[in-house]
């Protein structure tokens, strides 16, 4: 006597196999409403980093051409630079874009109260246009680096100018602000984001 087995639907090995491909689009469609929700509250500073918590990208940013000060010109900058034990900022920014231009009094009221140092990104723009910028609106970067052709920006997974990382003294991406600064950010997110990151590796930070 033969006895037959029996499956019943949906019990086939292929079948439990095809369920793993749909897998990649559920977490795909899960990062999209997250993006989708940030965007649509009106804001973009809560969308998702890959790299808080991570050192930062390995990449050197060459000095802006022709910018310099008093005391000479202004270097760029490397990763490097970003792990020397007290808390930075690195801000991307472009002379084309009107968000850079509303924020940027901020910075210079940041380089000028917090104790910490910026360091800027100047984004596939023209030498003589930022420099024009940073000479109508102050320069409060003790660093100035270019991107010429977006290949950091990518690195560092910025999504459009401007945006804003604050740097723990391990050279750590601790906070990621996308989008200008305002007085309120400032207040709510980008100030206690310093001192946290101040707190945990004993560095400067803002008062």
């Amino acid at each position: 006597m033969t006895v037959q087995s029996e499956t019943t639907p949906g019990s086939s090995p292929e079948r439990k196999s095809r369920g793993w491909v749909y897998v990649p689009l559920a977490i795909f469609l899960g990062v999209a409403g997250m993006f989708g929700i940030a965007l649509n509250s009106g804001d973009p500073s809560k969308l998702p980093s890959a790299l808080i918590g991570r050192p930062v990208p390995a990449v050197d940013f060459a000095a802006l051409e022709g910018l310099s000060r008093p005391q000479g010109p202004v270097p760029g900058f490397s990763a490097a630079e970003l792990s020397k034990g007290d808390v930075t900022i690195v801000n991307f920014w472009a002379s084309w874009c009107a968000p850079c231009v509303a924020e940027h009094p901020l910075l210079v009221e940041l380089a000028e109260n917090s104790g910490v140092k910026l360091y800027g990104v100047n984004y596939k723009d023209k030498p003589e246009a930022a420099r024009r910028f940073l000479g109508r609106y102050g320069n409060p970067f003790a660093a100035m680096g270019v991107d010429p052709q977006g290949r950091g920006a990518i690195e560092w997974g910025v999504y459009g100018m401007p945006e804003t990382f604050v740097i723990n003294g391990r050279g750590e991406i601790a906070y990621k602000h996308v989008g200008p600064i305002t007085h309120q950010s400032m207040r709510d997110n980008l100030l206690p984001a310093l001192k946290a990151a101040a707190a945990a590796t004993g560095s400067v930070a803002a008062e």
